[in-house]
């Protein structure tokens, strides 16, 4: 008897430490997650490899230094300039006192290394693009000299010999020689809001992810660059209010569906000569130059072309002396070809093969051909899609890559020889895998995670072999055992058409599956985008589910990783079969034992608060609440590089455009709506929002709304993004 009062009496204790150990962890907040960013983990980011890919360099300190690494050791073995440091000026280029360099917010090596320029005090334009003052610092001599003394710039590039800097200033193209310090300027009718050289318009730098229009050849004898003439692009017009007495009436080109684009030529300036010639790119202006990029022998200019509808696809090869070019490929597809990025097409060293994605198996894979365009191989094949090429090593002839081959909710990375060959996967832990290949692929930096592991980023060679850890994250790891965390699980289920889909699910630390919880319902849900994925991460959800809720992710037909029929079997109707998903994900949550079915919402932003919108309308019997950040409401007041990618022409499919826009279902709102938008979005315009508010008006729909002034699409600055997420918080406290 007294060993059983004595168990029980230490089993009382045991218990009662053990409730007091919980007693004392902290429940997330909204403060420490978002205005703190407590748990916002390390990363490796802002390497450049040097030529000989054993070194690398970095910003240190608090940008003011770039230091030169050992990949091997990690050890610091060169300072290659410093901010503090004594430096030469020379008598034709002072240094502004007012623009001298007093942090480092970007630098580029030339191709010798030689020199580095440096960018400072910089001022954003567009999503990519912005004004900054540029230095040039000569290594060896230590001599600093700004590149255009006394005004700022944009993209100043280093010839690859490093005896010349190009960058674009008004819309022209200038041209500094280093050592005589004589600027030219190669074009001369530049002017804003009708003609760019060498930079891109708004929609071919926020649609094609690119702001510098401009390449030097690799012989440094060349600059390819493009020319826009925006002239018949409509003007959009924002009020930006910047605390002034007087607001600004803010102009610029934007061509949305179905409107006038830019009519872009490719040009190449001769430094020999002093010739500029213009690359032949057909006879057709209604289309699109994706990429330029030279061979690497620099005998000829690569253009990729795209027609208007974007499911053409041609690579160019154009002769720099006369502007003559042929067709070294071509692809057609019924629906549309993917977006085209830095990484789309790799010159093997000779210039006479090159490496591309395509998805014409109906997976993304990586193919192989000479530069007649003759296949030579596919490199990868199987049901799976390749999502990124992360580097070549002509030497080894091995592709290295991203894949989502094991699951679309993974990413693992792997090397396969060009002939298709000894596939191998470098990646060990499950998950999603990021590389990042030096110079010759001889080392390869690895960031890892997964829903139940922070960030590990590791240095590896090229086999795969740990060589040593970088990023541990072990203090987020200890500040994470002080929390009590949610937990956060994937789940599938199959809707009514048969459609098995993917999801996630954060539900509150102490759940009780005896209870009813309500449910917030997150997700993007645009073309090949990805929500549900095994990474790490703590944000709003995890708040959340620690106030009592369960959060849901459900990634609908039209998004990532799953073959090219799942990913384009939405084109021509965005939002039909998104919504469909949606809302039977909806239903799915309501068929729960521990889900309140009376209390689901749905939220969403950019893409996702459109989505919100048309799940509110159309499934107005499931939810209670929504709230649609940055909303696209109608299609036609989109872009045109975006929306006719995924939905042609508004000329040619009326119905596409108007059949899914929320302005048009208003009468069936039933949710109490929150619309939040930024007054200086120079990419989904408030007018978005205005126009849906008209409707609501008009059908008697109460709603309510949060404008930020002067904010852009990603609505932050100063306290912006705190209040917001207190604003959403809120909302959903009172709401749901």
């Amino acid at each position: 008897m007294k060993k059983i009062q004595l168990g029980l009496g230490l089993g009382l204790i045991l218990s009662l430490l053990s409730l007091q150990g919980v007693a004392q962890k902290q429940s997330l907040n909204l403060e420490d997650v978002v205005q703190k960013r407590l748990f916002t983990a390390q990363l490796v980011y802002g390497i450049n490899s040097m030529n000989d890919g054993e070194f690398y360099t970095s910003v240190e300190g608090h940008g003011e230094f770039i230091v030169k690494h050992s990949f091997k050791t990690g050890d610091a073995v060169d300072t290659l300039f410093s901010v503090n440091a004594p430096y030469v000026e020379t008598e034709n280029k002072k240094v502004d006192a007012d623009a001298q360099i007093k942090y480092i917010e970007g630098y580029d090596l030339s191709s010798d290394e030689s020199k580095i320029v440096i960018t400072t005090n910089s001022e954003p334009i567009f999503r990519h693009s912005f004004k900054a003052f540029y230095y040039i610092f000569d290594t060896k001599t230590k001599i600093l000299i700004p590149v255009s003394a006394g005004e700022k710039q944009e993209l100043a590039t280093l010839s690859p010999d490093g005896s010349k800097v190009a960058f674009v200033s008004n819309n022209n193209l200038f041209l500094v020689d280093l050592a005589s310090g004589k600027q030219q300027q190669l074009t001369t009718d530049g002017e804003y809001n009708k003609i760019i050289n060498g930079a891109t318009d708004w929609v071919y730098e926020e649609e094609f992810g690119f702001a510098k229009g401009f390449t030097w050849s690799p012989d440094s004898r060349r600059i390819a660059f493009y020319r826009f003439d925006e002239s018949q692009v409509p003007l959009f017009n924002m009020t930006m209010y910047e605390h002034k007495l007087y607001p600004i009436n803010y102009t610029f080109k934007y061509p949305k569906a179905g409107e006038k684009n830019s009519i872009v030529t490719i040009k190449v300036y001769t430094l020999d000569n002093g010739k500029t010639v213009q690359m032949d790119v057909g006879p057709e202006t209604n289309q699109y130059v994706a990429r330029i990029k030279w061979t690497p022998d620099a005998a000829k200019l690569s253009m990729i072309r795209m027609n208007r509808l974007q499911n053409q696809l041609d690579i160019m090869l154009a002769d720099p002396d006369n502007g003559a070019s042929t067709i070294a490929y071509q692809e057609k597809s019924e629906r549309f070809i993917e977006e085209v990025d830095d990484s789309y097409l790799t010159f093997t060293p000779d210039s006479k093969e090159f490496i591309i994605t395509s998805e014409k198996s109906g997976w993304r894979h990586i193919y192989h051909y000479d530069i007649t365009g003759k296949q030579l191989y596919q490199v990868t094949a199987g049901n799976w899609d390749v999502t990124a090429i992360l580097g070549f090593d002509p030497k080894a002839k091995l592709v290295y890559y991203q894949a989502a081959e094991e699951s679309p909710l993974r990413r693992n990375v792997y090397a396969v020889k060009l002939d298709g060959t000894k596939k191998h996967k470098l990646s060990e832990q499950e998950g999603t895998n990021s590389a990042i290949f030096s110079t010759g692929c001889k080392y390869y930096i690895n960031t890892y995670s997964s829903i139940a592991t922070p960030p590990l980023v590791t240095l590896h060679s090229a086999n795969g072999k740990l060589i040593r850890v970088l990023k541990d994250n072990a203090k987020l790891k200890e500040l994470l055992t002080k929390y009590v965390l949610p937990a956060k699980t994937f789940y599938t289920f199959k809707t009514a058409e048969g459609v098995v889909l993917n999801g996630y699910m954060v539900k509150p630390a102490n759940f009780d599956s005896t209870k009813h919880y309500p449910v917030l319902m997150t997700q993007y849900s645009g073309p090949d985008s990805q929500e549900v994925l095994d990474r790490w991460g703590i944000g709003w959800d995890e708040v959340l589910a620690s106030e009592g809720y369960i959060v849901a992710c459900v990634d609908p037909r039209g998004t990532g990783a799953r073959g090219e029929e799942f990913r384009k079997m939405t084109y021509g109707q965005l939002g039909k079969y998104e919504t469909i998903d949606q809302v039977e994900a909806a239903k799915y949550l309501q068929s729960l034992s521990y889900v309140d079915s009376a209390r689901i919402g749905i939220w969403g932003w950019s893409y996702g608060g459109f989505m919100t919108l048309t799940s509110l309308m159309k499934g107005n019997d499931v939810f209670k609440m929504g709230i649609a950040v940055a909303p696209v409401t109608n299609w036609r007041y989109y872009d045109s590089i975006y929306t006719e990618r995924f939905m042609g022409l508004p000329q040619d499919n009326a119905s596409g455009y108007d059949d899914n826009s929320p302005i048009n279902h208003v009468d069936e709102l039933k949710a109490k709506l929150l619309i939040v938008c930024g007054s200086g979005d120079d990419n989904v315009h408030m007018q978005n929002s205005f126009e849906l508010i008209s409707r609501l008006i008009e059908a008697n729909k109460q709603y309510d709304m949060m404008v930020y002034p002067d904010k852009n699409h990603s609505i932050y600055g100063g306290n912006t993004r705190y209040h917001l997420y207190t604003k959403l918080n809120n909302y959903v406290l009172q709401n749901l």
